[in-house]
């Protein structure tokens, strides 16, 4: 890999960006990158935002994304992604969990939930890759494995072998966890394989 690849987790609180970020470095140390992740953990005690940059490739010097140079967003949660997608570059991907978590100032009313969060993606020079990742987690029989099935379409949006994703969560969960979080990747990753990304604007 001649460039560094630039990752940005978002997630709200307790949806397991910092497992997801452990994956992630683990899945580019055992391809022989070098590897640097900057934990942001904002209000995650109380279900406030929660970012966390990954960048690995041949030679990695800085562990933050500067604004406009992420290759990916990973959102766990809609307004999350909008939080974060103008931190993509141009042709940059956006993976994201169509779930709602309407943050405080929404339940107190002070506040309105954004609409048509995907339109307005796809009207953006990005691709948009959107999962039910709730909706999945829900269906396997655990909520929180919403960050494994969310790597697992980042995988094969990128083409890459399940086989060494495997591994990563094998060295970055816990035994009793692990069999689960690897069904989960792998829902994510035939969930993407069966969906279209959304192209967008130039």
């Amino acid at each position: 890999m001649a460039t560094t690849q630039n990752i940005l987790v978002a997630a709200v609180g307790g949806q397991g960006a910092l497992l997801a970020a452990r994956i992630l470095g683990s899945y580019a140390s055992g391809q022989g990158f070098q590897i640097k992740v900057s934990e942001i953990h904002g209000m995650s005690q109380r279900g406030g935002s929660v970012v966390t940059h990954v960048r690995f490739g041949s030679e990695v010097h800085s562990p933050v994304i500067e604004a406009g140079a992420a290759d990916v967003v990973l959102a766990f949660e809609m307004l999350e992604a909008a939080r974060y997608v103008p931190m993509l570059r141009r042709g940059g991907l956006v993976v994201v969990n169509i779930q709602e978590i309407p943050p405080l100032p929404v339940l107190t009313g002070s506040a309105l939930y954004p609409d048509d969060l995907l339109a307005r993606f796809a009207a953006l020079p990005i691709t948009t890759v959107a999962v039910d990742g709730l909706r999945e987690a829900q269906a396997l029989g655990n909520v929180k494995t919403v960050n494994t099935i969310l790597l697992g379409a980042y995988a094969r949006r990128i083409e890459s072998d399940p086989a060494t994703w495997h591994r990563a969560i094998s060295e970055s969960v816990r035994e009793s966890h692990r069999a689960i979080n690897v069904r989960a990747f792998d829902r994510g990753y035939q969930v993407a394989d069966a969906s279209a990304p959304v192209a967008g604007g130039r």
